[in-house]
This record gives structure tokens, C-alpha cells and sequence, in this order.
């Protein structure tokens, strides 16, 4: 009888244990995958900035159409990369990125290639628009921030007792992070 008791009480230990790490295991998984929809939202921003700069750009340069070509493909290879925010693994992050990082590449060809045509420079349409767009880009950094934040907190809370219990009996996966963009580790030159 006494056995039974104490598996009794232990068991109602662990169930009320568990309970409380579920909830709060589904109130961090949600604030994962809203932060997952900034992320979105702030990459969407800048594809839809893209569109008017190179109208702008095309407007007033004889311009290389290999270039405004390359950011035309990258946005829309950019744009077609969607993740479902339950399925936020390093692979398809990956993927993501990778997309994203080849726009912003393009991006920076474009604004380098720019420098040529005084004209434009000087055009406010234009620099409102770069503005944007570095605006934009560090929406994108604050934003990846914060959901790497938010991801290494329901990581950890899905590894530790008792929660760990709770996140495999009811299928929590662990979240992926944003990685630094390749190539990043290397700082770029500047010369005079």
C-alpha cells in the first residue's frame, strides 16, 4: 500500500510538473514562430522595396541589364524560399538564407554599380530608396536577433527537467538558429 502511494504521488508530482512545462512550452514555441513572422515580414519589406529601385535605377542609367537582370532572379528565387514556422530546421534555414544572401548580393552590385551615374546619386527618389534599404537591413539583423533570442530560450527550456519530459511526450522540436552570413567572418578591405 505504501509502495503504491508513493507512486501515486509521484506520478501526480510529474503530471502537475508536466503541465505547467507544456503551457509554458507552447507560449514559447509561439513567440518562436511570431518572431519567425518578423523575420518574414522584415525580408518581404525588402523585396518589396526592390521593385521601385530598379524602376529608379532603370529610369536613369543606360544601366547594365546583366545587373538589374541578377536582382530581378535573386528577389524572385528570394521570394519563392518559404518556411513553415513548425518546420524552422538548420537545413531549411539554410535554404532560406542562402536565397536571402544572394539577393543581398545582388543588392550590393547594383548600389556599387550605381556610383557611376552621378545623375542617379543625386536623384531623391533614389536615395530615399537606399535609404530604405539600409534601413531595412538592419530591421532584418534586429529581427534575426531576436529570434535567435527567442529560439535558444525554448531550446533550453525543451533540455531542461522537467520540461524534457513534457517537450518529447508531446513532440516539441528543438528550433534552429540563424547562422552569420558566409564569408562574413572576413572583413571587408577598404583602400584609398
Amino acid at each position: 500500500m505504501k509502495n503504491l502511494l508513493k507512486l501515486l504521488t509521484v506520478f501526480s508530482l510529474a503530471l502537475t510538473l508536466s503541465s505547467c512545462s507544456y503551457n509554458s512550452l507552447v507560449q514559447e514555441r509561439e513567440a518562436v514562430t511570431a518572431q519567425w513572422a518578423n523575420v518574414e515580414t522584415a525580408y518581404q519589406r525588402r523585396a518589396d522595396l526592390i521593385p521601385n529601385l530598379v524602376n529608379t535605377v532603370k529610369g536613369y542609367a543606360n544601366f547594365e541589364q546583366k545587373t538589374l537582370t541578377a536582382v530581378v532572379e535573386a528577389r524572385a528565387k528570394a521570394t519563392s524560399v518559404q518556411i513553415n514556422a513548425d518546420d524552422l530546421t538548420e537545413e531549411n534555414i539554410a535554404k532560406f538564407q542562402a536565397a536571402q544572401g544572394e539577393l543581398k548580393g545582388a543588392l550590393s552590385r547594383l548600389l556599387a554599380t550605381v556610383e557611376s551615374y552621378p545623375d542617379l546619386k543625386a536623384n531623391q527618389n533614389f536615395l530615399e530608396l537606399q535609404a530604405q534599404l539600409e534601413g531595412t537591413e538592419n530591421r532584418i539583423s534586429v529581427e534575426r536577433n531576436k529570434y535567435n533570442q527567442l529560439a535558444q530560450q525554448y531550446n533550453a527550456h525543451t533540455q531542461a527537467f522537467p520540461a524534457l519530459i513534457t517537450a518529447k511526450m508531446f513532440g516539441f522540436q528543438a528550433k534552429a538558429y540563424f547562422k552569420a552570413d558566409a564569408g562574413s567572418e572576413k572583413a571587408p578591405q577598404v583602400s584609398f
